[in-house]
């Protein structure tokens, strides 16, 4: 079961390259479908964003630790990114725990809280 994630999140397009980012996007689709198809990732969502100045959009993708080290270093994922840098502003992958991998997390804060003094 998937205990992190990848939130790949993206801005508004490039002027003049809409048409550019909307193929890009495609292709992340695309992509992300035939690693879920093969194994490669336990799956993803996709979120669209009402029109504001900082996010337009996100994909979260679900895996293993194992799953989400090899979507990083995996070469036509690369590529992917590369390609929608060209199009798109502000685009940034952010690695995170989801399901049982939160439980762990949450330990290691209330640990780290136990550890730093407190004020009332």
């Amino acid at each position: 079961m998937a205990d992190r994630m990848l939130f790949i999140g993206w801005g508004n397009p490039v002027r003049g390259a809409e048409a550019r980012a909307i193929d890009s996007f495609n292709e992340a689709l695309g992509l992300l479908g035939r690693m879920q198809q093969d194994g490669r990732i336990e799956g993803f969502d996709v979120c669209l964003l009402a029109p504001n100045s900082d996010l337009g959009g996100y994909i979260t993708v679900r895996g293993t630790a194992d799953q989400i080290a090899g979507l990083h270093n995996d070469q036509e994922f690369q590529r992917s990114t590369i390609m929608a840098q060209l199009s798109v502003d502000g685009i940034r992958h952010i690695d995170g725990y989801t399901n049982e991998g939160i439980a762990a997390q949450m330990a290691l804060y209330q640990e780290a809280i136990a550890a730093v003094p407190q004020h009332a």
